[in-house]
């Protein structure tokens, strides 16, 4: 065999042109009570989560469990969780946890149920990337090297691609990248938002319309599939299409033609499809859509499971709007690698262009900023920055106050939400929506 020899935490195989893989334990996590005992799912490397909403990795029927109720991420070296705010605990050998290692064959209790980790003898081995940023993505963690590899091996290629993953996680990005790297680059790439499209006009935005084909279709006009000929057409928030087109989408993707509204003859298109989807896609679309979709199926990890890679991303996202040799202070990174952002990617790049609009990193060329306070934690006197203009002054006074307020009160309640409601004189779902915007941490989480 040949020799192998350990880089960085991963191990990369002499002669091999795939680049590095990572070792990682295999893991299985075991329901051993409540109503789901017996369910098993196999995790990989990243997070997964554990609850009872239908998107959790680990569904537990289990009324006493919230909807996200922990979460389980493999990393080479071992099995954390995390508990981001459950209404009733996790708990790892009767203690209470909200961040712990867990050792094989821990039995975690949470509810009413309970489930065992397995680790299995043999580890499995999972390709990374040699890059830190591929195409418009950012980040060096593990968990996006482990994307980059599968979009490196996927974009050559004219298969279709699923890309999954929470709201803000940058599905838009990997999308584009695809395209990118692929041999359809020079042609066009047409993004169609179906969960902005009224439900009557969906085929006729698919699949265009000639003149008469119904009220107020005064011209022909193309559809995106004919747009997107000799390129790449990405359809996000796939899970929206009414479930009455899916047959014709199905048709159009395997037969590669298409039939405009009121048309009698259909045309052939030339295209690669990538779909997105925030929510499992199964449940959402008729089963022949689904697998002619998930030909390779992409999962982006959220923010919270690559907290390395938050500094890059603010690094980037600062330059694009300052220059490249701008210099984010360091004092500002650090105040951002302590926060949950529930928003992804997507909060923290508005986070940073909010921050410089407001002035709260200044003069930010080469290290000429002001080291600014942590997001969120504005000392009151220094919240105003007089030099604005005043609607703009009022909004970063609104966030300092926010954040203090909002703390505060928690901190009073004993991090009991409901509580915390009544002090404030707000409703519960206010106040849970408030948490969530400021990125702070509760010992509770929203189960309605």
């Amino acid at each position: 065999m040949p020799p192998e020899f350990v880089e960085d935490s991963t191990t990369r195989v002499a002669g091999s042109d795939r680049g590095q893989r990572i070792r990682i334990p295999s893991v299985t996590l075991a329901v051993v009570e409540g109503a789901s005992r017996g369910k098993r799912v196999t995790l990989t490397l990243g997070l997964a989560s554990v609850g009872s909403g239908a998107n959790s990795t680990l569904v537990l029927d289990d009324k006493s469990v919230s909807r996200v109720h922990c979460e389980v991420r493999v990393r080479p070296f071992g099995i954390t969780l995390r508990d981001p705010g459950s209404t009733n605990g996790t708990f790892v050998e009767g203690v209470r946890v909200r961040d712990a290692d867990l050792p094989a064959g821990a039995i975690v209790r949470l509810g009413a149920s309970a489930f065992r980790v397995e680790v299995g003898d043999e580890p499995a081995f999972v390709p990374l990337s040699d890059r830190v940023e591929l195409g418009m993505l950012v980040g060096g963690s593990v968990e996006m090297r482990r994307v980059y590899a599968l979009l490196e091996r996927v974009a050559p290629t004219d298969s279709t691609v699923l890309i999954q993953g929470e709201t803000g996680t940058g599905k838009d990005v990997a999308a584009q990248t695809i395209h990118e790297l692929s041999r359809r680059r020079t042609g066009p790439f047409v993004p169609l938002d179906c969960g902005a499209i009224p439900a009557n006009l969906f085929e006729s935005e698919l699949f265009g319309h000639v003149r008469g084909a119904f009220s107020g279709a005064t011209s022909d006009r193309q559809g995106v599939f004919e747009e997107a000929h000799g390129g790449t057409l990405f359809l996000d928030e796939i899970g929206e299409v009414p479930l009455e087109l899916q047959p014709k989408l199905l048709r159009a993707l395997e037969t590669k033609t298409v039939r405009a509204v009121g048309g009698n003859r259909a045309k052939p298109v030339d295209i690669r499809v990538i779909a997105a989807t925030n929510r499992p896609l199964a449940q959402a679309v008729n089963e022949d859509l689904y697998y002619r979709l998930a030909v390779v199926d992409v999962s982006l990890p959220p923010l919270r499971a690559r907290p390395e890679d938050v500094g890059p991303l603010a690094r980037h996202f600062y330059q694009k709007l300052r220059g490249a040799n701008a210099q984010l202070p360091e004092a500002f990174v650090r105040g951002l690698t302590g926060r949950e952002w529930p928003g992804n990617v997507r909060a923290l790049k508005n986070f940073i262009e909010r921050s410089v609009a407001l002035g709260f990193v200044d003069g930010a060329t080469s290290g000429g900023a002001s080291v600014p306070p942590p997001p969120g934690e504005v000392a009151t006197r220094d919240a105003i920055p007089l030099d604005r203009p005043l609607k703009d002054a009022r909004q970063a006074w609104t966030l300092g106050f926010e954040s203090v307020y909002v703390r505060h009160v928690l901190a009073r309640a004993n991090g009991n939400v409901t509580h915390a409601a009544e002090l404030a004189g707000v409703s519960r779902r206010f106040l849970q929506r408030l948490i969530a915007r400021l990125g702070l941490r509760t010992n509770e989480t929203d189960d309605e």
